[in-house]
């Protein structure tokens, strides 16, 4: 079986115990900080190995309480799979408790256990009070059926029935996606002395390993992954779940910022306009306006922006879901589904939080149209959005499609091996039913060409292209033309395409009067007049002389020897013929007029003729056939 890997938070109040509780399951003090131990408060993020066997890895972060390092415990919050919301017996729930658990809600954090903590310090009826208190606050949310389990760190009491759900609450539950390119947000940059910058952080999806080349965005940083560390210990590779400090090379601590995301992929977006849905606390104080200032925390990212809406111009209580965006101040790299939470910069307050729906945002007009717009896109499942953004785009390679739908490599190629989807040129993709109908445009375009030009062998295929070219991609219609001769509904002559069953041909209206001019010009042999008085005594127009001439010479009817002669076809091969035979294998001017009765005026351009037509070579004063 593959080893899973979690990371568990402590929630709560400040000086509830969490630290002292992750210190009883752990051994590990996650105070480091002078100020901390001083102030005995957490005010950095404290990390610690709980467990592990064969099947799993669990870690535990120990998130700050105190309501000026809420940044600290949103950062720590986003990258776990299980809280322990710890509630102190001798206080109960508090403000900060409760905020924890709004932020918890908004983060999408699902499992959940409640630790009352100090419970040698009460009496069994206080803590059964302490008890219905906290039951009255978690109704409605994701912690209503929680486990609860009383404890005493100091004592010990409880800490190995706490320790045993954690882990066996944790061996049923799927562990985050190792198969998806690395992504680690970085809470913590520091350097080690002979080592270099180190990075910390939480392994959001895929896994990296020692020698990797990575990138740290949105800034663009190319790095390496030098050695990687779990808890301390030397590890050659980092996975999904895991806290994982990785040293890195070609980059100093003063690049990276908490905040930045290390990547190995260049699938993950970049944007500074995110489409959202946001839910906003029960108890909001102050109304939230039409583009308002607000600051998102999003992974380990703190960046400003403002909240435009589409359907209202200010919230103050709203139960359902709110489809909106985020127009931010600085970039950053998120991909749909991401979970953020949103806070008032001033007075500070936790307005609500939601989910990504699509971090390529783009303006949008006020009103319905757009909120269905955004329905749409919320709802949309995997095989939808790729149909969707094949629909936007008509064609897209595999790594931009993974940026546009949020969806990973995996995830994505096997909803591509669908025949509703089409690999083409091997590497872009479209949709079967886009690449139909723009053969069928195509075919359409085609029948209209052939019948205004029917006298045509076809289209010019760059000519034709260009007619589609604002619609669709070059490649795309490359393709398509490309496919449609090989399946038989088009065809190609030398650079022309045409319809397969199209022959090229008169039109009706000018049949006979052609039938008169080739017949005249056949009958007076090799002895013509000039080819315009052929067109003008069979009455046919100069606005098709030009196609018309054309099409005779393409089908071998007429051949032209110069601007003003040409023979019939028949007449022109016989004479070819007669020459080759009342000759050796050279012969000179003199030679070939007497055998062809012909003056100099028409002698001329007929041997030119059979140079250009590669029938003949002129040495000096002499012709030679060519074999």
């Amino acid at each position: 079986m593959e080893k899973r890997y979690f990371t568990i938070g402590m929630a709560g109040h400040i000086d509830h115990g969490k630290t002292s509780l992750t210190k009883a399951l752990t051994n590990v003090d996650t105070d480091r900080l002078k100020e901390e131990k001083e102030r005995q408060i957490s005010i950095e993020l404290g990390f610690a190995p709980l467990y592990e066997d064969q099947e799993i890895q669990i870690s535990v972060i120990d998130v700050p309480g105190h309501e000026r390092f809420i940044r600290q415990m949103i950062a720590g919050v986003a990258g776990i799979d299980l809280v322990v919301l710890v509630v102190a017996a001798d206080e109960g729930v508090m403000p900060q408790t409760k905020e924890h658990l709004d932020i918890l809600k908004f983060l999408g954090v699902r499992n959940g256990i409640v630790a009352i903590t100090k419970i040698d310090r009460v009496d069994e009826e206080f803590i059964e009070l302490v008890k219905d208190d906290i039951l009255g606050e978690l109704t409605g949310t994701v912690f209503e059926d929680a486990p609860f389990v009383l404890v005493d760190s100091l004592s010990k009491k409880g800490i190995n029935e706490i320790k045993d759900l954690i882990i066996q609450t944790l061996k049923y539950q799927e562990m985050r996606d190792a198969k998806g390119a690395f992504r680690l947000p970085i809470d913590q940059v520091f350097t080690v002395k002979g080592q270099g910058t180190v990075v910390r952080g939480t392994v959001y999806e895929g896994k990296v390993e020692e020698g990797q080349v990575l990138k740290i965005m949105p800034k663009g940083l190319e790095v390496r992954a030098r050695q990687i560390q779990v808890h301390h210990h030397p590890a050659g590779k980092a996975y999904a779940g895991q806290r994982a400090a990785i040293n890195l090379s070609n980059v100093s601590k003063e690049e990276i910022d908490r905040g930045d995301v290390l990547v190995s992929s260049e699938h993950f977006i970049v944007t500074k306009t995110v489409d959202v849905a946001i839910r906003v606390v029960e108890d909001l104080e102050h109304i939230v306006k039409q583009r308002m200032p607000i600051k998102l925390h999003i992974g380990t990212a703190e960046v400003m922006g403002r909240i435009v809406f589409f359907d209202r111009n200010e919230l103050k209580e709203e139960n359902g879901e709110i489809l909106c965006q985020l127009r931010l101040e600085e970039e950053i790299l998120t991909k749909r589904g991401d979970r953020f939470i949103l806070r008032r910069p001033s007075p500070q307050e936790t307005i609500g939080g939601g989910w990504v729906i699509d971090p390529r945002g783009n303006k949008y007009r006020f009103g319905n149209q757009t909120i269905e717009e955004l329905e749409k896109k919320k709802a949309g499942s995997p095989k939808e959005r790729i149909i969707a953004s094949l629909l936007e785009a008509k064609s897209l390679p595999l790594t931009e499609l993974i940026k546009r739908t949020a969806l990973d490599e995996t995830t994505l190629t096997e909803h591509l091996a669908n025949p509703d989807f089409v690999l083409y040129n091997a590497k872009e993709y479209s949709l079967k039913l886009l690449i139909e109908s723009i053969e069928e445009d195509i075919f359409d375009q085609l029948q209209e060409y052939h019948q205004n030009y029917s006298m045509k062998t076809g289209i010019n295929k760059a000519e034709l292209l260009q007619i589609f070219k604002k619609r669709f991609p070059k490649s795309l219609l490359d393709f398509v033309v490309e496919n449609g001769i090989t399946n038989g509904v088009f065809k190609r002559r030398e650079q022309f395409v045409s319809l397969a069953a199209f022959v090229p041909h008169v039109p009706k209206n000018w049949t006979k009067r052609t039938e008169n001019l080739l017949k005249d010009l056949k009958s007076d042999g090799l002895k013509v007049r000039y080819l315009k008085d052929y067109f003008s005594a069979a009455g046919i127009p100069d606005t098709i002389e030009y196609d018309l001439k054309k099409f005779l010479e393409e089908q071998e009817l007429l051949v032209q020897l110069d601007e003003q002669f040409a023979y019939h076809g028949d007449v022109f091969k016989e004479a070819v013929e007669k020459l080759k035979n009342g000759t050796e294998t050279e012969f000179e001017v003199g030679a070939a007029k007497d055998i062809l009765d012909l003056s100099r005026k028409y002698m001329i351009p007929f041997l030119e003729k059979l140079d250009s037509l590669g029938l003949t070579k002129r040495v000096e004063n002499k012709r030679v056939w060519k074999k």
